[in-house]
């Protein structure tokens, strides 16, 4: 049986995550009797978590939410990778929060965790250009949140309407993906470049997202697919690799084993050309299966790099 303080913070992360718990269930997730969770939820009570109890003959409980913050428990694991959160912060205009937020979490760390978290070297880089706005980010949480219509400046100050779905971190920048009314199409915005106007609009009905994963959406967006995640530009071509030598930097394209040598490869990218130099950095002899616009792309690079290898070095 795990000691007291152990089991406090197992009971407490079960509570945290899933909304009711029966009591005979939380007793046999933590190895104990029902009456030791009894005594357990009473002593979480006594550090201020307000845990409400469910009369019956199953019983059970539930962690609700409380007006004044009760003391924080973390297990190890958990306090760590707070605290690498936190130093990780950057671009997003809180760093400094962050910075205080760290302070006061390493001070009432035992001192072997304060031992591992200073040894986590750890640098963020921000991207450049200007970072967003915390009051516009809580702003845009909260309508995304209330399924209201943001109506809002974009980049030129031009007035723009939206359904607000997700509000997304990409590379170390904030983006909201929305439905645009205006263009009938779903969009990402830079949150750096939203000024949202007062009121609101309306509540709305939330839209399917293409493809259900919000993940997937942003980055399909970002490479250059369509909605739907699929490449606009999709060619075949048969490489003279290995297929497992090919499989390890095809991305999402599709390799079929040909021979010990020789795979066929099936691979998109956002343009022609692109999707012919993306094919040539497998250094390997290509035969292009189809489609015409693939072998015209090579045709291009050839003309390109021929160019560029009969002019002289600029120094």
């Amino acid at each position: 049986m795990p000691k007291t303080s152990a089991r406090l913070l197992a009971l407490l992360s079960l509570l945290q995550a899933r909304r009711d718990w029966p009591g005979e269930l939380l007793a046999e997730r933590l190895d104990v009797s029902v009456r030791t969770v009894r005594r357990d939820v009473d002593r979480l009570r006594e550090l201020g978590y307000p845990i409400t109890a469910a009369k019956g003959p199953d019983g059970g409980y539930r962690l609700g939410a409380g007006t004044d913050l009760p003391p924080l428990l973390f297990d190890d694991d958990q306090a760590v990778a707070l605290a690498v959160a936190l130093r990780t912060v950057a671009g997003a205009g809180i760093e400094e929060a962050a910075a205080r937020a760290l302070h006061t979490v390493r001070q009432v760390m035992p001192s072997r965790l304060r031992h591992r978290v200073d040894a986590l070297a750890v640098t963020a880089v921000a991207p450049t250009g200007p970072a967003a706005d915390p009051a516009v980010l809580a702003t845009l949480g909260a309508v995304v949140r209330a399924r209201e219509v943001l109506r809002f400046g974009y980049a030129d100050g031009a007035p723009r309407r939206a359904e607000p779905h997700h509000l997304v971190t990409w590379r170390g920048r904030w983006y909201l993906v929305a439905w645009d009314l205006d263009r009938g199409d779903w969009r990402t915005f830079r949150v750096d470049r939203i000024s949202p106007r007062v009121p609101t609009g309306p509540r709305f009905t939330p839209r399917e997202l293409p493809g259900g994963d919000v993940a997937a959406f942003v980055a399909a967006r970002f490479e250059g697919r369509d909605a739907a995640g699929e490449w606009p530009c999709r060619g075949e071509v048969i490489l003279g690799l290995p297929a497992r030598v090919v499989a390890a930097y095809a991305r999402d394209g599709v390799v079929e084993e040909l021979g010990p040598d020789r795979c066929r490869l099936v691979l998109g990218a956002w343009s022609w050309v692109g999707l012919a130099a993306s094919i040539g950095r497998f250094d390997a002899d290509v035969e292009v299966v189809g489609p015409d616009e693939l072998k015209d792309a090579f045709a291009v690079l050839a003309r390109r790099y021929a160019a560029a290898a009969d002019r002289p070095l600029s120094l």
